[in-house]
């Protein structure tokens, strides 16, 4: 018991802050005074983490041995997100449909609206028209892109075996160091956090929201526990479920009290380094995942679209829902790495579909999408570490997680197919 409490009391601590927060919420009215101190923690995290996610992708792409590998990372990453975030949104779509999110009478009409640009989407969310633009929380996609070409520009000026490579490394293993002491301030943060958040949104939970509200939370913890273990067990064979659990709680903890996936890129780090994933697939999958593993955010989508059309008396039809969703969901990709971040995705969605109802229609998604924030990224982060074993079966051969667990050294893939045409 001694060595358990040892190994995992900041774990415990950040849930003890989480407790503590929501109590002192629905507690005291005042509580939200109490908002600096999780700002705090999130301002210094943010700080640390923006210059992270470039260094750390840029670096495990240029210290790769081979730019095929790197490709291939990403190529599996980018189709895992895309596998998961569709399933996740299936589900939802499908619970939806038999249990009605709004089931009173249409409040507003809905009114005409103008189709978006799918050019300015693609430009807006890939690129910056000025590089200090890439320096920030905002801008975590864009500047993911930029990280990807240059470690790319790296790896054709030689690779790991250059000084540029070397430095990208050392800069990163720093920058993790640092976010390791702003960490130990995490549960005070996690404190002031909550009880602001319950201060000022506890009573929403009993309103007319609650349908939708309850529905969510359900879905998103029943989500973890099925598909989780499902992918993680397909990612890495015979006993990884059982080693997803050991450390799946701990990015959970983090992703809900902070409610920002990028905040909880060096904990899923450290979770998996103590599995055993790869480095290159943790420096490539994490990072992107901040950004591009959408499965509590498409599930979001999917509730906000149907509150919305039912309150303003639209069919929640195929062809209508599905576009509203796309819209949401890509929407909120730019931003998903920053609290409340979402309403990005929201404003959109409304301006497309309730242009002339926008006063009424945003309020009401903003409110559900904040309400719902803190398991919706508890889904999106917590997926990252368990989508790292999809990617690892795919690039360091299935059996990767055995092999890790009886102490050898999993040979990537590719290496493997490279010796075995060398054999014959």
């Amino acid at each position: 018991m001694k060595n358990f409490l040892k190994n995992n009391w900041f774990f415990f601590s950040m849930i003890l802050g989480i407790v503590l927060g929501i109590i002192v919420g629905f507690a005291w009215p005042g509580a939200t005074a109490l908002e600096p101190l999780g700002t705090l923690f999130i301002n210094m995290m943010f700080c640390v983490v923006v210059p992270m996610v470039f260094f750390s992708i840029s670096s495990s792409i240029a210290n790769m041995k081979s730019a095929k590998r790197a490709g291939k990372l990403m190529g599996t990453t980018v189709i895992t997100f895309m596998c998961t975030t569709i399933i996740a949104s299936v589900l939802m779509y499908v619970l939806v449909r038999f249990i009605p999110i709004y089931t009173g009478e249409p409040a507003f009409e809905p009114g005409a609206s103008e189709p978006m640009s799918a050019g300015d989407m693609i430009v807006g969310f890939f690129t910056k028209p000025d590089f200090p633009d890439l320096w920030s929380r905002r801008s975590i996609l864009q500047l993911i892109v930029a990280g990807i070409f240059f470690g790319f520009g790296v790896q054709m000026c030689g690779g790991r075996e250059t000084r540029v490579a070397k430095l990208l490394s050392e800069i990163t293993n720093v920058l993790m160091k640092v976010i390791k002491l702003i960490s130990f301030y995490a549960p005070i943060g996690f404190f002031g956090f909550f009880a602001s958040l319950v201060a000022t949104h506890g009573a929403d939970f009993v309103s007319s929201y609650a349908r939708a509200i309850i529905l969510y939370y359900v879905v998103a913890f029943a989500y973890m526990f099925i598909f989780f273990p499902i992918y993680s067990r397909f990612g890495g064979g015979k006993g990884a479920v059982k080693v997803m659990f050991k450390h799946l709680f701990r990015p959970a903890a983090v992703a809900f009290g902070t409610c920002s996936s990028v905040a909880t890129i060096p904990t899923n780090m450290e979770v998996s380094e103590d599995t055993g994933i790869s480095k290159d697939v943790t420096d490539i999958v994490l990072p992107m995942g901040a950004t591009m593993n959408m499965d509590g955010s498409g599930m979001s989508a999917i509730i906000k679209v149907a509150f919305l059309f039912g309150m303003f008396g639209k069919n929640f039809a195929t062809t209508d829902a599905l576009l509203a969703i796309i819209v949401a969901t890509v929407s909120s990709v730019a931003m998903s790495g920053i609290p409340g971040g979402g309403g990005t995705g929201e404003l959109v969605l409304c301006s497309l579909f309730f242009p002339e109802q926008l006063a009424v229609a945003f309020p009401i998604a903003q409110a559900i999408g904040d309400l719902v924030d803190p398991p919706a990224t508890m889904v999106n982060a917590a997926g990252d570490y368990v989508a790292s074993y999809v990617v690892s079966r795919f690039n360091d051969g299935k059996d990767w997680l055995q092999k890790k667990l009886r102490g050898e050294t999993a040979a990537p893939a590719d290496d493997q197919a490279d010796a075995a045409q060398t054999d014959d």
